[in-house]
């Protein structure tokens, strides 16, 4: 089941790379953005005390490279677009996520965020 969500996740994230598919006025694609978390599925469908490293360096990545706030509204709108299409994620996992990665954002990202309000 967990290769099956990956092939799906890889399959979207490959549509929007084709597609082109920017964040909003951003230079970060969300399909770049969720090949990026794709190590993360794992740890979110079945968290464990530590969070694998490729996930967290992933974490990251992602937002080291959303600098600005159109950005980051992207950054957010994908990650909620891909909580959104795929069942079985731990929703909590998913929020304290950024947390025990050491990623401060002064939000929580849940399927029912509203990413307009996203400033930092």
């Amino acid at each position: 089941m967990a290769s099956s969500m990956f092939v799906k996740l890889t399959f979207l994230a490959m549509a929007c790379l084709v597609l082109g598919t920017p964040l909003v006025n951003g230079a970060v694609y969300c399909g770049q953005i969720q090949l990026t978390i794709a190590p993360c599925l794992g740890y979110l469908r079945n968290p464990s005390p530590a969070v694998p490293a490729p996930c967290c360096n992933g974490v990251r990545s992602i937002n080291n490279q959303a600098k600005t706030i159109p950005d980051r509204q992207g950054a957010c709108r994908c990650l909620k677009a891909t909580a959104t299409n795929l069942p079985g994620l731990n929703l909590p996992a998913l929020a304290a996520l950024p947390a025990k990665c050491g990623v401060n954002l002064p939000y929580k990202v849940s399927p029912s965020i509203d990413c307009n309000t996203v400033k930092n």
